[in-house]
C-alpha cells in the first residue's frame, strides 16, 4: 500500500510539473538561437495538433531543409495560464502559440536578429474583424510592443509602445498570402531610449522602419504561433444582421454598442469589451456560427545578434 501510495505522490507531482510548463525543442532544420521555446497553454489545454514539427516527405510545404512547424486553431482552443491568473476562454481569445519567455531567451537591451518564414495554405480566409496574432514581440510584467497580424487588408505589423503609441503598416496584401512562402527579416534594437530601432523586411525588401524606443520594461520575448482575438467580433459580425433588426430593438443597446455596431457593418474592429457586451446581449438571436480552423506554417525561425546566422538557406 505504501508503495502505491508513494508511486501515486510522484505522479501527482509531475503532473503538475507537466501541466506548469511543457518544454520544447524544435530540430535545427526549423529553428535555431533558442535555449527553451515552451507552450503557451498548459498541460491538457494545448492539444496535440495545435504544434507539430512535419514532413516534406509527407507533402508539407517546406520553405528550406527537410521540416516545417506547423500550428493549428481550432474553435475552442483556449485554457489558462500555469498559475490560473489569465483564461483565454474568459476574454475572448484562442491560440496555440509557442513561446520564449524565460530566461535564457529574455531579452534586455542590445541589437538582434530575427527571421522566419510563413505559409499561408492556397484556400486561406482572412477573418476579420477577428484579430489573428502570428507573432509577436512582447514584454515580461508588460504588454507585446510589436506584434504580426493579419488585419482587414493583409499580414501587417503593430506597433505598441507604451499607453498611446500606436501605429500598423501592410506588409503582405491579402492577395499575396495564399499559397506561398513570405520570408520575414526583422533588426531590432531593444531599449528604453530614442535610439531604438526596428526594421522588417519582406522577401528581402525594406517594408518599415521605426527609430525610438522599443519597449517600455526590463525585458522582451518572442512568441509565434496562433493567438486569435475577439471570437465574439467574428461570431457578431456574422449575424450583424439580427443585430440591429431584432435584438437592439427588442433589447436597446448604449451609445458605444451603437458605433461598435457601424464598425461591424464596416467591417471594423468594434472593440473587445464592446463585442463581448453585444455578444452576450444579442446571442440568442444568432444563427450557430463556428469559426473557420486556423493553420499557418513556419519555418527557418532564427533568433541571433548576428545577421549572418538568421540568413535564410534557400
Amino acid at each position: 500500500m505504501k508503495k502505491i501510495i508513494s508511486i501515486l505522490i510522484i505522479n501527482l507531482v509531475w503532473s503538475n510539473f507537466v501541466f506548469a510548463e511543457t518544454v520544447v525543442r524544435l530540430p535545427k532544420d526549423t529553428a535555431s538561437g533558442y535555449q527553451k521555446l515552451f507552450k503557451s497553454l498548459t498541460g491538457k489545454y494545448f492539444k496535440d495538433y495545435g504544434m507539430q514539427v512535419v514532413n516534406k516527405k509527407d507533402g508539407h510545404p517546406i520553405r528550406a531543409g527537410e521540416q516545417s512547424i506547423r500550428f493549428e486553431v481550432r474553435a475552442g482552443d483556449c485554457g489558462k495560464d500555469e498559475t490560473g491568473g489569465w483564461s483565454d476562454c474568459k476574454n475572448d481569445r484562442e491560440r496555440h502559440e509557442l513561446s520564449g519567455g524565460k530566461e535564457a531567451d529574455k531579452m534586455s537591451g542590445g541589437e538582434y536578429w530575427f527571421s522566419w518564414s510563413v505559409y499561408f495554405s492556397k484556400d486561406h480566409q482572412n477573418l476579420y474583424p477577428l484579430s489573428n496574432n502570428y507573432g509577436q514581440f512582447h514584454q515580461q510584467d508588460g504588454p507585446p510592443v510589436f506584434m504580426f497580424k493579419e488585419l482587414k487588408d493583409g499580414y501587417s505589423v503593430v506597433r505598441t509602445i507604451g499607453d498611446i503609441d500606436y501605429d500598423e503598416r501592410k506588409l503582405v496584401d491579402n492577395k499575396d498570402m495564399p499559397g506561398s512562402w513570405i520570408d520575414i527579416l526583422i533588426n531590432a534594437k531593444w531599449t528604453k531610449k530614442d535610439n531604438g530601432f526596428f526594421k522588417v523586411w519582406v522577401n528581402d525588401e525594406l517594408k518599415y522602419d521605426y527609430k525610438g524606443p522599443t519597449k517600455t520594461k526590463t525585458y522582451v520575448y518572442q512568441k509565434f504561433g496562433i493567438y486569435s482575438t475577439g471570437i465574439t467580433r467574428y461570431i457578431n459580425y456574422k449575424n450583424v444582421g439580427v443585430i440591429q433588426k431584432k435584438c437592439f430593438y427588442e433589447k436597446g443597446y448604449t451609445t458605444k454598442e451603437e458605433k461598435a455596431f457601424f464598425r461591424l457593418l464596416d467591417k471594423r474592429d468594434p472593440g473587445h469589451e464592446t463585442s463581448i457586451k453585444i455578444y452576450d446581449k444579442c446571442k440568442d438571436y444568432y444563427k450557430p456560427v463556428e469559426v473557420p480552423t486556423r493553420v499557418i506554417y513556419f519555418d527557418e525561425v532564427r533568433k541571433s545578434k548576428k545577421r549572418e546566422k538568421v540568413a535564410l538557406n534557400k
